[in-house]
């Protein structure tokens, strides 16, 4: 491995949310859509791309990322990948977007769309993690773990053969990651409902 990783993020985008009643990464939130938050954070990640994968209001939510990612001055490291089989779960998602990666990525974070706020101050010590040579690494927030979070190359497979509604939750409690505490529950907020938008 190089002495700093090359790492990727991916913002996994692909959900039906159904709870929410559809459009949920395009609802408004802040100044934009719930979609930004998720975004910005992984924009300001120390990666090289961001690949964003859809699946249900693709065309929306691949806008809706675009106009983010120019807006910020940030477009030419995008990238959006399609889940063409995001109805079985999280985990098509999950997949969809580790096979996208460039073969000479060292690692990923796997950033949630409906966590518009993730803390940037989180995103710097997960890397070190990697580069110290962490096959993974989490978030804490007052005992709970959090998103991002970041995995080495050699836990690819492991991700890529993830199935159903499932995230990246069984291979972490399999290896026991790495952890960064941090005071910001931003880790922990996700937006289920509409609710949850206030």
């Amino acid at each position: 491995m190089r002495d700093e990783p090359v790492l990727e993020a991916v913002v996994l985008a692909a959900g039906s949310a159904r709870r929410f009643g559809g459009g949920k990464l395009t609802a408004p939130w802040g100044d934009g859509v719930l979609l930004d938050g998720a975004l910005a954070a992984a924009l300001a990640a120390p990666v090289r791309a961001v690949t964003v994968v859809t699946g249900a209001d693709a065309p929306a939510v691949e806008a809706a990322a675009r106009a983010y990612a120019a807006r910020s001055g940030q477009g030419d490291r995008l990238r959006i990948v399609h889940a063409a089989d995001h109805a079985e779960g999280m985990a098509a998602s999950l997949r969809a977007g580790i096979a996208s990666l460039p073969g000479d990525a060292d690692g990923v974070f796997v950033f949630l769309g409906d966590m518009p706020r993730i803390p940037h101050a989180v995103l710097a010590p997960l890397a070190a993690r990697m580069a110290e040579g962490h096959a993974a690494a989490v978030p804490l927030f007052e005992g709970r773990r959090g998103h991002p979070a970041v995995f080495a190359r050699a836990l690819f497979p492991d991700l890529a053969a993830l199935s159903g509604d499932q995230g990246a939750r069984k291979v972490l409690e399999k290896m026991g990651p790495a952890q960064v505490e941090t005071p910001d529950d931003g880790v922990l907020f996700d937006v289920d409902e509409v609710s949850d938008l206030t």
